[in-house]
């Protein structure tokens, strides 16, 4: 038992490292089906796209930078956040739309 839970700790950690990480977390857990790994791969998939809208809406002149520039400080506290979270084996949900991505990617 407590073997499953170092491996579903160990592929929740790798799931907020990079894109790269959040596929290997993926496939990774695909197999094995880890409920911890599943949980912090949703969170972490959710704060990967919220990065990819943000810069998408760095386009907009002056008030998309100030947006972008906000966000990214949003989005690194909720990385900080979700990382701590799995190091310390906790599933609690992101702040601000942690909710959010575990509801929109429930069937991961």
């Amino acid at each position: 038992m407590e073997n499953k839970e170092i491996q579903g700790k160990d592929i929740a950690l790798i799931s907020y490292l990079t894109i790269i990480g959040l596929v290997i977390a993926f496939v990774m857990n695909n197999d094995k089906k880890f409920e911890f790994a599943k949980f912090h791969i949703r969170q972490s998939l959710g704060l990967f796209l919220t990065a990819i809208v943000l810069s998408f809406i760095a386009i907009i002149p002056i008030l998309g930078w100030l947006v972008w520039i906000c966000g990214i400080f949003i989005l690194l506290y909720m990385w900080i956040k979700g990382l701590m979270n799995a190091i310390n084996g906790k599933e609690e949900v992101m702040p601000i739309l942690g909710e959010k991505y575990a509801e929109i990617f429930k069937n991961l």
